[in-house]
């Protein structure tokens, strides 16, 4: 019967890895995977190009750079260019929105509380808005003006434009200004704090080898004061609020959440739940404290192979580079294809009803340099309307920014998935190496690079592709939940909550398998399809080890994270806010308007920094461990078929090579 059980066991989740006199780590001498899907993304990262060049072709990205006058001219540029600054009538007064003009007698000056005043008592309709500061080439309110008593305007009228009341409130200008001070005053400390993250990640990662498992302990035991702690403040809780006799069938039901606090049953659900997490989490460290050994002995050896090969702690800065690029061809095709067309220009008349207007035809096409048809309609204009939508490119815009997300998606997810897969490559020669480090390729970073690129970018392609395609649907879904959010009912909210809470566990799902494709794909050099099919499998039939090592090394990152962000934070406060004397003139804190400014830039820098270096630690993590579990399938300790792994985790399986003969004389 056991033996049946086995053979089910092996066919639901492979049979285990045999073992290969041939295979020394990493396989040099490969063929070029996923061909078909590498033709298909090299195609479409051509026609990604040919959409950047047609969008640099018909776009004008001067429209959203300056601004544009009724007549459709730019301001600032051409005619304009000693008028750079726009001005638009008050929208309170003057219904219609083309109705602006640029600043023609008074050239880079915006309106004063005279001006205004003085277009008040000439015009019915205001000219200008009130008092101004210029930016992106707008006037912008920046004040509340009280004006005089004029005709038909009391003495308390205070005119308030749209945004004039936030921008008064936050004086944006000055604000500016300020902000621009302190990042010139403060940025080469801002760079030492950045320093200092960069320092502190690299000696985390380097000492886990010697504080791993006391570390891992101190956290453990942390965890379990806590929930020990929050069981003990349920239950005062409970105990006080059943003395009291507060229970939830006085309360009722109510929507407000937090009357359910004074209530006994919230207590007691609390309680039990905290302590059936204790519970669990001590039947872990009773029953899997192996696998925690193993787990720790994998984060030394990663700890071990990041030493010997620091250039790996540097790659996600190409990654980076990488990503930054997508991400500014798409912003600039997207730019350049939203501003294509030509301007299109319109009659219009500030009193359709006057005398002389009747036949003029309104709203028709005009040429802004051509005299009006009919001079007699007074206030008779050609004024800028839009941008025309005709031609093969204009009606195509959408479809075009909808293939320039999609080639955005993917590229990102590529960029993503090759550094992956260099770090895998580069580690996994590491794992392999019997004798370290004489063993290990000189440079094992570059050679898992090209070996990558000339070899297996169609594998990385049909796996960014898949993953790009459910990210793609989550968007679709988000924009679905977004505009019918106010119209769904409560069973119509339910279920796309089911929707998109399904669709995040498949990416979390595919980005998982993919991460272990690509480790398997750097090792064996086979397709995207059977390096995902061996790593599940080889997986699965280790779930337990899976399960306990991905946790610690998420409870060991997670405590790796929050010590340099809040190291870094907490220094950047005590010395940007000067409450750090006496270190001597060079390092005395500058003067700042907000000494918030360069603290958030350090915090979030030291975040980026951390996550950088510890994602290229998780890497190794994993790929040492897929490595691991091949290593106890494919050999036994014999001198044919010796095990690979470090001394520490053989000692704690149990495990020994065999000594050679020469050897066992040497030790009698």
């Amino acid at each position: 019967m056991g033996g049946k059980q086995q053979d089910k066991d092996d066919e639901a989740y492979g049979k285990p890895v045999k073992y290969d006199p041939s295979f020394r780590g990493p396989i040099k001498n490969r063929s070029c995977t996923d061909v078909i899907c590498c033709i298909l993304f090299l195609l479409f990262i051509l026609g990604y190009i040919v959409v950047g060049i047609v969008a640099w072709l018909y776009g004008d990205p001067r429209q959203v750079l300056y601004p544009r006058n009724s007549t459709g001219a730019y301001c600032g540029m051409g005619e304009n260019k000693d008028k750079p600054y726009l001005l638009y009538f008050n929208i309170f007064s003057c219904i219609l929105s083309t109705n602006i003009i640029s600043v023609a007698e008074n050239g880079l000056q915006c309106p004063t509380p005279q001006m205004v005043i003085t277009s008040l008592q000439q015009e019915l309709c205001p000219s200008f808005l009130l008092p101004s500061a210029p930016a992106l080439g707008r006037c912008f309110p920046w004040t509340n003006v009280t004006l005089p008593a004029l005709p038909g305007i009391t003495n308390d009228t205070t005119i308030t434009q749209g945004i004039s009341g936030l921008i008064d409130s936050l004086n944006a200008r000055d604000i500016s200004v300020k902000i621009f001070e302190d990042f010139a005053q403060s940025w080469y400390w801002i760079l030492v704090a950045l320093g200092v993250a960069l320092i502190l990640s690299l000696l985390f990662i380097l000492l886990l080898r010697l504080v791993a498992g006391p570390l891992v302990l101190v956290l453990i035991l942390g965890v379990l004061g806590v929930l020990a702690y929050g069981i003990y403040y349920c239950w005062e809780e409970y105990r006080v609020l059943r003395d009291k006799g507060a229970s939830i069938s006085q309360l009722g039901f109510t929507t407000n959440l937090s009357a359910y606090r004074s209530v006994q049953e919230t207590w007691l659900a609390a309680l039990i739940v905290l302590a059936v997490l204790e519970a669990i989490l001590l039947l872990v460290l009773i029953f899997l404290r192996q696998r925690i050994r193993i787990a720790i002995a994998l984060l030394k050896e990663a700890s071990k192979a990041v030493g010997q090969m620091m250039s790996t702690m540097f790659y996600p800065l190409a990654t980076f580079v990488l990503l930054l690029i997508c991400i500014a061809y798409w912003a600039m095709t997207a730019l350049y294809l939203a501003t294509s067309g030509q301007p299109q220009y319109v009659l219009w008349a500030s009193n359709i009803s006057s005398p002389g207007c009747e036949e003029v035809p309104i709203n028709t096409s005009c040429d802004p340099m051509a005299q009006p048809v009919n001079s007699s309609c007074p206030g008779l204009m050609c004024v800028f309307q839009g941008y025309s939508s005709k031609g093969l490119v204009q009606r195509s815009v959408f479809n075009l920014q909808i293939y320039g997300v999609l080639g955005l998606f993917w590229t990102l997810n590529w960029v993503l998935a090759l550094g992956q897969c260099v770090l895998a490559g580069a580690f996994a020669s590491f794992y392999w190496a019997f004798h370290k480090p004489q063993d290990i390729p000189t440079f094992p970073l570059i050679s898992a690079f090209i070996r990558t690129l000339r070899y297996h970018t169609g594998s990385l392609a049909f796996g960014a592709l898949i993953l790009t395609l459910v990210q793609i649907a989550r968007v679709i879904l988000e924009y679905i939940d977004h505009k019918l959010r106010g119209v769904q009912n409560p069973v119509a909210r339910c279920i796309m909550c089911c929707f998109k809470c399904c669709l995040w566990c498949l990416e979390k799902f595919i980005k998982f398998l993919n991460r272990n494709a690509y480790i398997m794909i750097a090792i064996y050099g086979k397709n995207f399809c059977v390096s995902a099919k061996n790593a599940f499998t080889l997986l699965m039939r280790n779930i337990v080890r899976v399960v306990v090592l991905d946790k610690v090394t998420d409870l060991l990152l997670f405590f790796g994270k929050l010590l340099v962000v809040g190291g870094v934070g907490v220094l950047s406060f005590f010395f940007f806010s000067g409450r750090i004397q006496g270190l001597g003139r060079d390092f005395e804190s500058p003067h700042l308007n907000y000494y918030w400014l360069p603290i958030m830039t350090s915090i979030l820098g030291a975040y980026v920094i951390a996550s950088g270096f510890f994602s290229v630690f998780s890497m190794c993590v994993d790929t040492l461990f897929l490595c691991f579990l091949e290593d106890l399938e494919r050999n036994d300790g014999s001198l044919d078929r010796p095990y690979y792994m470090s001394k520490s985790l053989l000692k704690i399986l149990g495990k020994k090579n065999e000594a050679p003969p020469d050897k066992k004389k040497r030790k009698k």
